[in-house]
């Protein structure tokens, strides 16, 4: 549609003309035959996208309703550390003391690597779950989960791992670095329609389950209407047929392929930076990486953020500013689901224009350098 805005934002993303129309079409009984083929369907794509063995659980909730259901089912009542270098760790850790008197906080601040000496305090001293967001977008930092992961492990504590914005975009092997339960968020990589989140659960999680669940969020009761090919609860039937198509297009592109498109992408996005010369946001160790769906660069002195995003937006786009404290600070460039050369240089274009007409001097190209990256 002409008056469509083009969405570079760390999601929602833009949806592929094949979902959307799998949205359109007439109500189903959602404890009929062809909801569950679509439910098997789901399962099936899934667990190769996470890197998984573990049960499939399919909620209808953005994302934070998989945050709430993992932390509720698995560390209620529970010692739980929760790692937090941004918003979403700290949505987590949140959310973890609401169902815990016992829930800790491992702070540093957004955009810093994480403080893995606490981790190992908090567990030497009996925390029995872990929390982490594995691709931070609110500071466009990547988290070590591997190296949490095995943490976890070695002091037998349960990791719950947000891959909301990483599954499907980037390389997450959720069985192999011991992720218990995994997140993905429908409107991230997979570029579908915002609210479902799915979950990977795997045994060891079950075993050690909560005594006391919620009602909504109850994932046994998931599990067992699973075995039966039906949710509990009524589900957003079109969104499932959305995630479906959504799952479909990601195993005719591949996911090896899926995952060296976003990086290409990102680091295009990069290139265009160093060549304006902004700062990139986050700070890096040896364990922490930058964020391959969404860049974060720190406003250079004279730039207006609401001016910036707004010019932007007058292009045809959106693009992201800061959260919370870093509200003005940075502004922030999606590359994740559907996008490719021809959205990243169009958001570019905007972004150059704007930084030039705010009264930045560049010494080279930035779209030039952009286009060095792709591989067309």
């Amino acid at each position: 549609m002409q008056d469509e805005k083009l969405l570079m934002m760390p999601g929602p993303v833009p949806m592929p003309q094949r979902v959307r129309l799998a949205m359109s079409r007439q109500a189903i009984n959602h404890r009929g035959k062809e909801f569950g083929e679509c439910l098997e369907d789901l399962e099936r794509m899934l667990k190769p996208i996470f890197k998984t063995k573990n049960d499939i659980i399919i909620l209808s909730g953005s994302g934070t309703a998989g945050m709430e259901a993992a932390v509720a089912n698995f560390c209620a009542k529970k010692k739980t550390a929760s790692l937090i270098n941004g918003k979403f760790g700290e949505r987590l850790g949140k959310i973890s003391k609401l169902y815990s008197d016992n829930a800790v906080a491992v702070e540093s601040e957004w955009g810093q690597p994480l403080n893995l000496e606490q981790l190992k305090i908090e567990l030497e001293n009996g925390a029995e779950a872990v929390t982490l967001v594995h691709n931070e977008t609110s500071a466009a930092i990547k988290n070590p989960a591997e190296e949490v992961g095995k943490l976890c492990r070695k002091y037998d504590a349960l990791f719950i791992m947000d891959g909301i914005t990483s599954i499907g975009g980037d390389v997450v092997e959720t069985d192999a670095w011991g992720a218990d339960v995994a997140i993905l968020g429908s409107q991230k990589c997979l570029a579908a329609p915002a609210g479902l989140s799915v979950l990977a659960v795997s045994d060891r999680a079950w075993e050690r389950i909560a005594a006391w669940k919620p009602m909504y969020l109850d994932l046994e009761a998931y599990k067992k209407s699973a075995a039966k090919k039906e949710t509990p609860y009524t589900p957003a039937i079109p969104l499932f047929f959305a995630l479906r198509e959504a799952c479909r297009i990601v195993e005719e592109e591949g996911l090896e392929n899926r995952i060296a498109r976003h990086r290409n992408m990102s680091a295009a996005v990069r290139a265009a930076g160093k060549a304006w010369g902004l700062e990139l946001f986050p700070t890096l160790d040896k364990y922490h990486e930058y964020s391959n769906t969404v860049t974060a660069f720190k406003y250079p002195a004279g730039v207006d953020d609401a001016k910036l995003r707004d010019d932007v937006k007058k292009a045809g786009m959106e693009i992201s500013g800061g959260q919370d404290r870093l509200k003005g600070k940075i502004f922030r460039i999606g590359t994740m689901g559907a996008t490719g050369p021809a959205e990243v240089m169009a958001v570019l274009g905007a972004v150059g224009k704007s930084l030039k007409a705010q009264g930045m001097k560049f010494d080279s190209c930035g779209l030039a350098a952009a286009n060095e990256v792709f591989k067309y």
